[in-house]
């Protein structure tokens, strides 16, 4: 377990770090700069603030420098946000996204998962068709219509909840609701398929052949198993909406991570399109990394040797 530990380490931190030099490299290679777009400047000011950044160097020893700098855990100032560090803006952003994205992993994952097995347990019924139909249109309809249809209905029209802006819980709801509403129906198609997939299996007929009950044989034997593609796509979902939804953040006005991945890309604003790309590389990294570990507390059959 300790080798393989170290040998999953050390091509994380590979991973990581080839991220990091397409991305640095990329990035300089589109046209412009951060100051292009700057109005009226004047050259004598434009070479002061490319000497400030260290634009003015060779690109090699502008990343040698990078890299140097990260392993501080510095990630720099940004080019476009005046008088703020990448490490500022992401420490106040992220627990934003993080507790949007979270709670709407835990409804989707939730809800999704239930959702998927009982409708496989009753296959052909009332609920299999209605899961059927919510797997379609969650999966069809982008979460931005959906986003966009809650918060004209409940907020505009009805004005039970706000329509924007982040604060009391009520503005939790709808900005959630958008976005775990397309994971509870991508969760719910893929755990009844895969529930079905499993029920079909030569080993439940045995495990209902030796007389276990209907309890033991759907957690113990079915569920246990038929889990294991959910497990990957979660762990796929949690590092992407945990550092932002994109769209929902700029719909429902959230102040989290989103906006700046937009932003930075726009503006050409280097060091916080290296700090986001970075930040985000991380997470998913490990979350993948604890899949792997989840895998095999799940089903005793993989092994981590």
């Amino acid at each position: 377990m300790l080798k393989y530990t170290l040998k999953r380490g050390i091509i994380a931190l590979l991973t990581i770090w080839i991220i990091i030099t397409i991305t640095f490299f990329l990035m300089h290679a589109i046209p412009g700069d951060p100051f292009t777009n700057e109005k009226k400047i004047q050259p004598q000011i434009m070479e002061n603030m490319k000497k400030k950044y260290g634009l003015d160097k060779p690109l090699i020893v502008q990343y040698g420098k990078y890299l140097q700098n990260l392993l501080k855990g510095d990630l720099g100032d940004s080019m476009k946000y005046k008088n703020r560090s990448v490490n500022d803006m992401l420490k106040t952003s992220f627990p934003v996204s993080a507790k949007l994205g979270m709670a709407a992993v835990c409804i989707g994952a939730g809800l999704g998962i239930t959702f998927g097995i009982i409708a496989a347990l009753n296959r052909g019924k009332t609920f299999d068709y209605f899961v059927i139909f919510l797997a379609v249109i969650g999966v069809s309809v982008p979460n931005f219509v959906f986003a966009a249809l809650f918060q004209y209905v409940f907020g505009a029209k009805l004005k039970w909840l706000p329509v924007a802006r982040w604060g009391s819980f009520e503005h939790y709801i709808l900005p959630v609701t958008a976005l775990g509403f397309s994971m509870i129906a991508y969760i719910a198609r893929m755990m009844r398929t895969s529930m079905l997939d499993v029920l079909s299996q030569d080993y439940i007929r045995t495990a209902k052949a030796k007389g276990l009950s209907r309890k033991d044989v759907t957690w113990r034997h079915t569920v246990r198993n038929a889990i294991l593609p959910v497990v990957t796509i979660i762990g796929v979902m949690i590092a992407g909406v945990v550092v932002g939804s994109f769209v929902i953040e700029s719909i429902y006005a959230v102040p989290g991570m989103g906006k700046y991945y937009v932003q930075s890309i726009q503006q050409n604003d280097y060091t916080l399109i290296l700090g986001t790309t970075i930040f985000f590389a991380v997470i998913l990294i490990v979350m993948m990394y604890l899949i792997d570990i989840v895998y095999g507390l799940i089903d005793p059959r993989i092994r981590l040797d």
